[in-house]
């Protein structure tokens, strides 16, 4: 959203998005260092639409590449499944969900419908992991 709270126009999002492509083309890392030089609300809109997908947001919150499986269930998302949430990983009873709330990205750790944990931050995908991979119980 603008500053006065009015969204940003979808022509606007669309022509920024074919300018991040053109320059970047498939590469996530030279897409995350230009989407951290729009205004805040471009980027923030950006990040949760139909023109990126929920990898290259992945990437641009956490600077790293998930395996293989991981990426290509991201590649699948669009960025706007954000807004819900995408289960990205799962070991044995427990999935990963990835989503974006209030502009921050979020990791929940789900047994199922009830979520276990929830982290948030540069750091929730390692802290999800980490959860998943030794749960408390």
């Amino acid at each position: 959203m603008n500053p006065d709270g009015t969204p940003v126009p979808y022509h606007d999002l669309v022509a920024v998005a074919d300018h991040l492509f053109e320059e970047c083309e498939d590469d996530v890392k030279c897409l995350s260092y230009m989407i951290d030089a729009l205004d805040s609300a471009l980027r923030n809109e950006l990040l949760v639409s139909d023109l990126l997908n929920a990898y290259q947001v992945f990437y641009y919150f956490f600077r790293i590449l998930p395996d293989e499986l991981v990426c290509e269930r991201l590649e699948l998302e669009p960025a706007s499944s954000l807004t819900s949430g995408v289960k990205i990983d799962e070991v044995e009873l427990l999935d990963l969900i990835f989503s974006v709330k209030n502009h921050e990205p979020v990791i929940m750790v789900s047994g199922g419908e009830h979520p276990l944990v929830t982290y948030k931050g540069k750091t929730a995908y390692a802290d999800g992991l980490k959860y998943i991979e030794n749960p408390p119980y």
